[in-house]
């Protein structure tokens, strides 16, 4: 089993919060990582892919929550939005510190109720897949670096790996190991699913064939700034549709967007943001591509690599207590910085 460096921060929150939301894209390893803390800490563990407790918490939310003995595990629990609310009628007669422990492989749309019922109540981590060095098993963190100030942590050489393979490879668990060939069947696997049970959850996908065809095109062009628009024309969707998948994709945990920075709060949120496919594997395999094809073609090789950092400083990043915030930076003359944190 591989370290997860996120583990430190979820104590943390648990300590000084009532509530812990684990966040993050299905098989990244949230279940393993709250079952070793439910076991360390003697909290019960449920999980709503038990057909007889999701059964249990929708027929009576309330019910299920104050029949609770202790410190719980909740995993899953978007699967009964209606267990939020009685989460903060719960929460708002005994405000002790670590009471629930709750995972999620869906964000919440921002005006959700069942959203607004954790604020002020929650703190939110989101576990990404694995960094590179939770597979090496090293504890070097270079944004823990850069905010010391620390050289010697920046300038450390790196051991002269090939990025293509681990680019390649990205950062789920289940892939690890595998050859090319059966981590393109993993993925292929894997969207499936999400489509067919969590797309169609979240909303009435009338395409879902053209859902995949939009994920696609959005990891062709990863760590760039996208027109949903453009993209939307050239598959034949209709462009508000388009945003919708987009959103969706994005609760899902699949893709991000990476907001521009600037001094000013208000043009940071007009100026267009980059949208990064959160997992170059996943990326790779929507791409039909393997590393000898990427080797050949270097202008999508260099955003993939693009995207490969951006996503292990999002990783590092997730690590820290506060976490950084993470941007883009581009000038009217076309130059442009990476990643600003």
């Amino acid at each position: 089993m591989f370290p997860r460096y996120l583990t430190p921060r979820l104590a943390v929150a648990l300590k000084r919060s009532p509530v812990v939301y684990l966040m993050g894209a299905r098989q990244v390893g949230k279940t393993t990582l709250v079952r070793m803390l439910a076991g360390d800490r003697g909290m019960a563990y449920y999980t709503l892919d038990d057909p007889a407790v999701l059964a249990a918490a929708r027929a009576d939310p309330v019910g299920f929550i104050t029949g609770l003995a202790g410190p719980v595990v909740i995993d899953e629990v978007q699967r009964a939005p209606d267990l939020l609310l009685a989460i903060k009628m719960a929460v708002d007669s005994d405000r002790r510190p670590g009471r629930f422990l709750l995972t999620g492989s869906m964000g919440f749309k921002s005006r959700s109720e069942a959203a607004a019922a954790l604020v002020g109540r929650a703190e939110f981590l989101t576990l990404r897949p694995l960094a590179q060095g939770e597979l090496e098993r090293s504890k070097r963190n270079f944004v823990a670096g850069l905010w010391a100030g620390d050289p010697r942590e920046l300038m450390r050489p790196g051991n002269g790996r090939s990025l293509v393979p681990r680019v390649c490879a990205g950062g789920y668990p289940p892939v690890q190991g595998k050859n090319e060939a059966d981590r393109a069947a993993w993925f292929a696997s894997y969207l499936a699913a999400l489509i067919e049970r969590d797309l169609m959850s979240l909303a009435r996908i009338e395409y879902p064939e053209r859902a995949l065809a939009l994920l696609r095109a959005v990891a062709a062009a990863t760590a760039t700034p996208q027109n949903v628009g453009s993209l939307a024309a050239e598959l034949g969707l209709p462009a508000a549709t388009a945003r919708r998948y987009e959103e969706l994709f994005e609760r899902l945990f699949l893709i991000e967007r990476l907001p521009a920075w600037s001094a000013s709060l208000k043009k940071q949120l007009t100026r267009r943001p980059k949208l990064v496919v959160n997992d170059t594997g996943m990326a790779v395999y929507l791409l039909r591509m393997n590393c000898e094809g990427l080797e050949q073609r270097p202008e999508i090789l260099g955003r993939l690599v693009e995207s490969f950092v951006l996503a292990e400083l999002a990783k590092q990043a997730s690590w820290l207590d506060p976490e950084p915030q993470r941007f883009h930076y581009r000038t009217r003359a076309g130059a442009e910085v990476d990643a600003v944190l």
